[in-house]
């Protein structure tokens, strides 16, 4: 086997979820708190979608899509974003993939250099996995439950000037928390302060990678945005990810889409085409057909939004009762997404005769003893033994 492969470390979180998966199996009664997915029978994928997507197959839709993805998907979420975040792209600036994921390791692929520095923040999803396969020099940026999890400008400049990719998710996963506005408008001034900078100097650009897949799911008076709608002039040098499996609770369909400056898309079409990583055409098709019934797609978004919120909000308000009642808990409110972030302040006692010593002791406890199915913060890049 290759150095690379012997040196990749698998998902923690899917890991962890083959466990369970064995446990409920056995016929243990499990919560299972783990992967991001959804159970099908309580959030469906939108009517309107699947019947699209079944009229697709019947239209013999079924051939190779082109290696960017058909153009009216393309055109169809470039209206998509002007509709919902004011972010206006021309066509060129969209790339279809199978999902987010590829295309998150299409941008790190297409602007990154082996020994160049990528900063992001943790816990943040698979940056730590990315920057290894890239041949990256990861730069860990530790964030506080009080900012949401989220980086600051102030902790982002230090690391500007030498920095090759910055990383940013939001609503974030695993925390279900949202950047404030104006700090990521601060953020995407001094990217372009930065490129400026650079640019008199003869110098490789700054690149953002801004994760959105969940801008759909975001509760109570939080609010999602775009870089480039902030601040326009960032577009040459923001990677904007989206897709279906977590907006329309379609995780299994795989269908993703990037916006990024035109040459930069032509660049990640030709390594997602050596890949394969193309969406099926027939969903391409028929999500095409859904984004523009924008009343269809707000309905489903809305009553989605609502269900969602309300079982994280259910889970939130018994943790702050325990909290109240005196039990080691901390939990942080959930602004958007589909996770909560929990603290147990165990790390140094001493539960059921064993002293605390991990979070994933942690893990195993609440798995054994009550049952429950969660995902330390150590599966998003965090080192620190703290109960995250």
């Amino acid at each position: 086997m290759s150095d690379n492969v012997r040196g990749l470390v698998g998902s923690e979180i899917l890991r962890m979820a083959a466990e369970i998966n064995a446990m409920v199996a056995a016929g243990e009664q499990i919560c299972n708190l783990t992967v991001g997915d959804f159970d099908s029978a309580q959030f469906p994928i939108p009517a309107r979608f699947l019947e699209h997507i079944q009229q697709a197959y019947l239209d013999g839709e079924t051939n190779y899509p082109p290696a960017d993805g058909v153009a009216v998907l393309r055109e169809a979420v470039c209206e998509y974003a002007a509709r919902e975040w004011g972010a206006r792209y021309p066509v060129e600036s969209v790339l279809i993939a199978s999902g987010a994921r590829p295309i998150l390791y299409g941008a790190y692929r297409s602007v990154v250099n082996p020994g160049d520095k990528v900063v992001y923040p943790v816990p943040s999803w698979n940056n730590n996995h990315y920057a290894w396969m890239t041949g990256a020099e990861g730069v860990v940026v530790p964030t506080r439950p009080e900012d949401g999890f989220m980086p600051t400008l102030e902790q982002l400049t230090p690391h500007l000037a030498e920095a090759r990719l910055i990383c940013l998710n939001s609503p974030l996963n695993p925390t279900g928390t949202v950047i404030r506005e104006n700090e990521l408008r601060a953020i995407a001034e001094a990217i372009v302060e930065e490129n400026e900078r650079r640019t008199r100097a003869g110098k490789r650009h700054l690149f953002l990678i801004h994760d959105q897949v969940y801008a759909a799911l975001i509760f109570d008076s939080n609010r999602h945005h775009m870089p480039t709608e902030l601040v326009p002039e960032a577009a040459p040098w923001v990677i904007s990810l989206d897709g279906i499996s977590k907006c329309f609770a379609s995780t299994g369909l795989r269908v993703g889409w990037v916006f990024a400056a035109p040459a930069l898309v032509r660049r990640m079409k030709g390594l997602i085409g050596h890949l394969g990583a193309w969406a099926p055409r027939p969903e391409q098709i028929a999500l095409a057909r859904f984004l523009n019934e924008p009343d269809a797609v707000r309905e489903f978004q809305q009553d989605m939004n609502d269900r969602v919120q309300r079982r994280l909000h259910a889970l939130f308000e018994g943790f702050e009762q325990l909290r109240e009642q005196g039990y080691p808990v901390e939990c942080v409110s959930p602004q958007g997404a589909i996770y909560l972030s929990l603290r147990l302040d165990l790390i140094g006692k001493t539960v059921a005769g064993a002293r605390v010593e991990s979070n994933e002791q942690i893990r195993r406890l609440l798995l054994e003893r009550a049952g429950m199915a969660v995902v330390p913060f150590q599966a998003f890049g965090l080192d620190e033994e703290s109960g995250w």
